[in-house]
């Protein structure tokens, strides 16, 4: 892509400015020389009222009309005036002619009184209007009254020939600047630059003294500091050739030096070579010693090495054993979500069955009412009456349809969400408050039987990214532990459960007024397969997968607190960006 050249743009701009500024002066030039002639146009026409007042107004004294006519000719023969308008002491026009503001609308029959401006901004024209006073034995008595009329054209004819001159002025003032800063961008400009980069082009890093940017003063003081910082460069470049040498000249000595070494070490070694041949016979007699010694330790060795592939071999044993153990729970944990998941299915498919059912028999309802509607309209049989019982039953039949298909459609989006979210570590980003109650809302079903309340106190702009999954598991194996273990034999239990946003953690106080655990049993709580329900079915592994998911999921920490008839309580606390699981 072109680049336009630093000279260029500069001169555009500052033309710009220029062009701007020369207009708006030449146009409040103009405007100026406009309201100056209009003024000096209005001091004529009262210059003129000065002049022929006294004659038109013994002329219309006197009732001579026709002098009165000539008069108003003579006027309108002034450049400065396109109209004129007379009028005696009635108020009636005695003549009117060339270009006029109709007076009759704005003064009716009355006369002025006093000299008086006249303009219409649409026509352009303006006028003076002044009374005509004759003066008869030391008395007054007003004749009539005259308005004299000029024009914006008589006003742009005046200086038409000055605003000739002030745009010819301007435009010939803007060519000589154009051509004043092309020639001065270029010499100071343009051309140094293509010079300096000419040279900067031509750099010869073997002949760096010939290699520097020559400036003559005269190019502005800009250039003078490249040229110098990249002379400056250049001295460097140098500098730093002249210490290359110098180190490879160091690095030469040293070479001499480590030559004259190696020759000083092969002597040494020459010399201990000697020394060690006898060191190597001795050698050789604790050869034989030690060959014996090693056919004792490999028989040795030989009896450990049978009896480390033996524990070997029992290891192997024990890991498949743990490995087997290890597959097996998590077998059983998955059964265990896929149960929960389960039971969570058939509840909501017994609470949906409810609308569903309500908006059929509302469907049914409607569609045999259109029938019969269908059937008067074509035996004509139907009347208004019938026609306003079916519209009112179709609304409420609407209403219900509506009512209980919003609530089945509820049910669904909190049990698909609910459920996508048990069966994946996703992360996504919730509102920590909702989706504590979307997942109590998933367990309705279990809840609504009985007379046991959920309460929640949590803000509502806790906003998370975790696994959702893992929220959804662990408080849903709260409540079901509530509802299974912890309300066994109490019939209005109470669950509380309060989130708090602490800093950079979640803060979770999970508690129930059940019949609460014992100290043994509380110490067991997290161990896999610890259930008080055993002979009912209780896998044991409910808390035992919460805890898993708050440690190892959500990287937080968890505790339980209980004792007999006090209910339990649980403690869980996690970082708002739980680090992802391995």
């Amino acid at each position: 892509m072109p680049q336009t050249s630093l000279s260029k743009k500069l001169l555009t701009k500052v033309l710009s400015v220029y062009f701007i500024l020369t207009l708006i002066v030449t146009l409040g030039q103009i405007v100026a020389e406009y309201y100056n002639a209009k003024s000096f146009i209005r001091n004529e026409l009262t210059t003129l009222q000065q002049t022929f007042a006294g004659s038109l107004t013994r002329a219309i004294w006197e009732l001579n009309t026709p002098q009165t006519l000539n008069i108003a000719d003579g006027l309108l023969a002034v450049p400065a005036i396109e109209g004129v308008i007379v009028r005696d002491d009635n108020g009636t026009v005695i003549t009117q002619s060339g270009r006029y503001i109709d007076i009759q609308q704005r003064f009716s029959n009355q006369l002025v009184q006093q000299e008086l401006s006249l303009s219409d901004q649409q026509s352009g024209i303006f006028g003076y209007t002044f009374p005509l006073i004759f003066e008869f034995s030391g008395r007054t008595s007003q004749v009539g009254d005259v308005t004299l009329f000029s024009s914006r054209k008589v006003v742009i004819e005046r200086i038409e020939m000055g605003i000739y001159f002030l745009i010819g002025n301007a435009m010939l003032k803007t060519t000589f600047l154009i051509i004043l800063f092309l020639m001065a961008f270029r010499r100071y400009l343009t051309e140094p630059l293509a010079d300096l980069s000419q040279q900067i082009e031509s750099l010869d890093l073997d002949q760096l003294d010939g290699s520097k940017v020559r400036i003559t003063p005269d190019e502005g003081a800009e250039l003078t500091v490249m040229a110098n910082a990249y002379n400056k460069l250049i001295d460097r470049l140098q500098d730093n050739q002249q210490q290359l040498k110098q180190t490879q000249q160091q690095l030469m000595l040293s070479n001499n030096k480590l030559d004259q070494q190696n020759l000083l070490l092969e002597q040494e070694v020459a010399r201990k070579t000697s020394g060690l041949s006898q060191a190597m016979m001795d050698l050789q007699q604790q050869k034989q010693e030690l060959l014996q010694k090693k056919q004792a330790l490999r028989e040795e060795i030989e009896q450990r090495r049978q009896t480390e592939l033996d524990l070997r071999q029992k290891q192997r044993e024990l890991q498949d054993t743990i490995d087997n153990l290890n597959q097996a729970q998590d077998r059983l944990v998955q059964s265990e979500k896929m149960a929960a998941l389960g039971g969570l299915v058939a509840g909501i498919t017994h609470e949906v069955n409810t609308p569903v059912g309500i908006g059929v028999t509302a469907t049914s309802f409607l569609a045999e009412r259109l029938r019969q509607l269908e059937q008067a309209f074509r035996e004509k049989t139907l009347t208004p009456k019938m026609l306003e019982d079916f519209l009112s039953e179709a609304g409420q039949s609407t209403d219900l349809l509506q009512s209980n298909l919003s609530r089945a459609s509820e049910l669904i989006a909190s049990f698909k969400q609910i459920a996508v979210d048990q069966a994946s570590e996703a992360i996504r980003t919730i509102n920590l408050c909702h989706y504590i109650h979307e997942i109590i809302r998933s367990l309705q079903p279990h809840f609504k039987k009985t007379k046991h309340q959920l309460e929640v106190n949590c803000a509502e702009n806790i906003i998370l990214d975790c696994p959702a999954g893992a929220i959804s598991q662990i408080f849903t194996n709260f409540l079901m532990n509530s509802l299974i273990h912890g309300f066994e034999g109490i019939e209005q239990g109470l669950i509380r459960i309060t989130v708090t946003d602490d800093a950079d953690n979640i803060d979770i106080h999970y508690s129930d007024n059940g019949i609460g655990l014992s100290e043994a049993q509380l110490e067991k709580l997290f161990h896999p397969f610890f259930t008080t329900k055993r002979d009912q079915g209780g896998s044991g592994l409910g808390t035992h997968i919460a805890y898993n998911l708050v440690r190892q999921t959500l990287g937080g920490s968890i505790e339980a607190n209980s004792s007999p008839g006090k209910g339990l309580h649980y403690h869980v606390n996690f970082p708002k960006k739980p680090r992802l699981p391995r």
